[in-house]
């Protein structure tokens, strides 16, 4: 794994009632024992700005790639994708696990494309721990003389994260289109803030 991650971890961040996670049962048993369903089942991630998928109430399992989106109109999408189980949800795409390789894929089904979005389930958790931190620890001035020094200062924080990242995994942020940097956008620029957090206080009062 590219990161070291631990339900600890996660746990002093956000509290453990803010954490997601995924039973084994809900994976296929071929992909119960990877490295990547083990990390969702034990670790887990913030609940936020990633969405988990939450398995079938009848069959108690995730659905697969091909139970979402129609695989034959992915172009570059792998013959064996459409077994994949769909294990999470951010803005617009469906996150899917590679059992073979490990890595996160996000399937688009607008736009009908699919992307390497993260080499492993490790850096899905520490991208997403860290922007959901930033979201939730972020404090503006609430001076609106400092507005312009509150935002480039929250865009450095983002540009921060995507850098560090991409130091390790450069997937995540490999061009300005992946969910992951839209949603760096989103934050750079005040949305994405909810809740009772300062960020959102200090902007919506």
């Amino acid at each position: 794994m590219l990161f070291e991650v631990t339900r600890g971890e996660l746990a002093d961040i956000f509290g453990e009632d803010r954490l997601a996670a995924l039973p084994a049962t809900a994976f296929p048993p071929s992909t119960a024992d990877t490295g990547g369903a083990r990390l969702l089942q034990t670790v887990g991630v913030p609940t936020g700005t990633l969405h988990l998928r939450e398995p079938d109430e009848d069959s108690g399992r995730l659905p697969l790639v091909q139970d979402v989106v129609h695989t034959e109109g992915f172009e570059d999408a792998s013959e064996d994708a459409g077994e994949w189980p769909v294990i999470g949800w951010l803005l617009n795409a469906h996150l899917a696990l590679d059992r073979g390789s490990g890595k996160v894929h996000a399937f688009d089904a607008d736009e009908e494309t699919v992307r390497e979005l993260h080499t492993d389930v490790s850096s899905l958790i520490q991208v997403t721990l860290r922007f959901q931190r930033l979201l939730e620890e972020f404090v503006f001035s609430g001076d609106a003389r400092d507005e312009e020094a509150d935002f480039e200062r929250l865009e450095r924080e983002v540009e921060r994260i995507r850098q560090e990242t991409s130091c390790i995994d450069p997937l995540p942020f490999q061009d300005d289109e992946t969910v992951w940097s839209v949603v760096g956008e989103e934050i750079a620029a005040g949305r994405r803030f909810e809740g009772n957090s300062p960020g959102a206080r200090s902007l919506y009062g």
